[in-house]
């Protein structure tokens, strides 16, 4: 048995963050119904964005956050659309959306309407900046909220240079497993005392939680951003190869590893050198930079895969800083099905899998996205209402059929 099968979800969401929390929760056995307004999400037209084809029979830009779902479209200004999204409410077990907090109240979607109606309902939604404060009401993006004012790129920038250039959603994607465990934790909460819940993230809660070590250990001195000639310990720190690759080395024991490291990269002539090899006296002496060139110098005379085998061969953590092209190779990463392959009308195409695993459910089905409204009469029908309902409602445009992307 699938572990949220038998779950009903209603998915009132655009974009990233909050559609993936219903996809993931899709992709673990629930019964995603994914309510569009007539305009449709914008999301269905983001592959432009990410240099991806956008269209009904393929895009993997909207299906990354909107596989395993169904699709519907409602008028929700509409008072028969609305009545169809409150027969849908009447019966399910999980609300997502990420519909600024007033506008919710407008449409009585609010979490405190709801709960009146609905009081078994887990009332989900991710916000921009949290429930309170000056930004409570301001529109909710991963750039501004969780890369910008969450202190990401201000603290993961080499100083000096400029901050990193994430992927699309880089925050987008973490939030929605943290939403998705708080929705899983008030429906077994829900089993002991019969009711619902309100859950919500934050994505600029969310980034502060992701930087909890310098979120702590700033306020004791420990600068942000750093240099990586900087760095505390040098063979903790990032590294360009003979072949323009980089990798990452993680030794945080200095003290004992430093002779190794140095032999190991034909150095001996540094074993046991008075101002490097001790970590604190190094320190002192602001040696660190120092340290950090000369691996840079030896380090840069291998390729990546022949100072991998060095390291690796001799127990000195070390890993490729691998690319996405690197990661579709690597087996590591289908032995344990981090990623999929999809069906597509431009032949297979790789997509990330949701990360958590379960011991009894160990092949999840992938259903691609299909077209706004796909859906529409067939929930209606299992809503109960008739042919002839169904029909007048699409005439009057309280609800909407199959519409194709332009």
């Amino acid at each position: 048995m699938k572990p949220l099968e038998g779950v009903k979800v209603v998915d009132l969401t655009t974009f990233l963050a909050a559609p993936t929390t219903a996809r993931v929760l899709g992709e673990w056995g629930a019964d995603v119904i994914k309510v569009e307004a007539p305009k449709g999400d914008p999301g269905r037209t983001q592959g432009a964005v990410f240099g991806m084809p956008y269209e009904d029979e393929e895009n993997l830009g909207f299906d990354m956050s909107n596989m395993n779902k169904r699709f519907i479209t409602l008028n929700l200004k509409n008072k028969k659309g609305m009545g169809v999204m409150n027969k849908l409410l009447a019966d399910a077990d999980v609300f997502i959306t990420n519909i600024r907090s007033k506008s919710l109240v407008k449409l009585g979607l609010d979490y405190e309407t709801l709960r009146k109606k609905y009081p078994k309902l887990v009332w989900a939604q991710c916000l921009g900046y949290g429930e309170k404060g000056p930004e409570k009401d301001s529109a909710g993006f991963d750039v501004t909220c969780y890369m910008a004012r969450g202190g990401v790129f201000g603290t993961t920038v080499n100083k000096g240079d400029a901050p990193m250039i994430p992927t699309n959603g880089y925050g987008d994607f973490q939030v929605s497993m943290c939403l998705a465990s708080g929705i899983s934790t008030a429906l077994f909460n829900r089993t002991r005392t019969g009711q619902g819940d309100k859950v919500t993230v934050s994505l600029h809660h969310a980034a502060a939680f992701m930087l909890s070590t310098a979120v702590v250990s700033a306020q004791y001195g420990n600068k942000y951003p750093k240099s990586r000639l900087e760095v505390i310990c040098p063979t903790n720190n990032v590294y360009r190869t003979k072949d323009d690759k980089l990798i990452a080395m993680c030794a945080p024991e200095y003290d004992r590893d430093f002779n190794k490291i140095m032999r190991l990269i034909g150095r001996e002539d540094l074993v046991d050198h008075p101002d490097y090899s001790n970590c604190d006296h190094m320190n002192a002496l602001h040696k660190n930079a120092e340290v950090v060139k000369v691996l840079d110098e030896a380090i840069g005379k291998f390729t990546r895969d022949e100072i991998l085998k060095i390291f690796k061969g001799n127990d000195v953590p070390c890993e490729a800083c691998y690319e996405p092209l690197d990661m579709y190779d690597d087996e590591q990463v289908w032995a344990n099905g981090v990623m999929t392959k999809l069906d597509c009308p431009s032949g297979k195409r790789c997509i990330a899998t949701a990360p958590v695993k379960f011991s009894s459910y160990t092949e999840p089905s992938y259903k691609v996205s299909s077209a706004q409204g796909t859906d529409t009469v067939e929930v209606m029908k299992e809503l109960g209402y008739a042919d002839g309902e169904i029909k007048e409602y699409l005439a009057e445009g309280a609800v909407g059929g199959k519409k194709a992307l332009k």
